[in-house]
């Protein structure tokens, strides 16, 4: 909820304008998936030790996270990207009129940093 209501506030900074769906969107600064697996993983290091196998499991867990957040799924944001573009340039020809693809999906390497940052400190200031 923290990490999605911080990219409702820097949307507003950026576009200068409210939108709904930073609520509940996907993409955007800090990254709340990355957010959401540092702060369980930095929790279960506060709560069972950080040698422990609870926490070499969550952490395991927040990093394919913030490689999926980063990587796949930011590859997949620029497809997106492109096809939109091919789409508009068959479209203004007049052969195809199809919905847009989502391009916003995936993480700058900052945005799972920041992510990454806001989890930890989230998870100590709950303890």
């Amino acid at each position: 909820m923290i990490a999605q209501t911080i990219k409702v506030f820097v949307g507003i900074l950026r576009e200068k304008k409210f939108d709904f769906r930073w609520f509940i969107g996907t993409g955007g600064m800090p990254s709340s998936h990355v957010t959401g697996a540092s702060c369980l993983a930095t929790a279960i290091g506060l709560e069972y030790g950080f040698s422990s196998v609870h926490f070499a499991l969550a952490a395991s867990f927040a990093l394919v996270v913030m490689f999926d957040a980063q990587g796949v799924r930011r590859a997949t944001g620029r497809q997106a990207r492109i096809l939109n573009k091919i789409t508009e340039d068959i479209y203004w020809r007049g052969r195809i009129d199809e919905e847009k693809l989502r391009e916003l999906i995936g993480h700058t390497p900052v945005e799972v940093i920041t992510g990454f940052f806001l989890g930890v400190v989230i998870a100590l200031t709950a303890r």
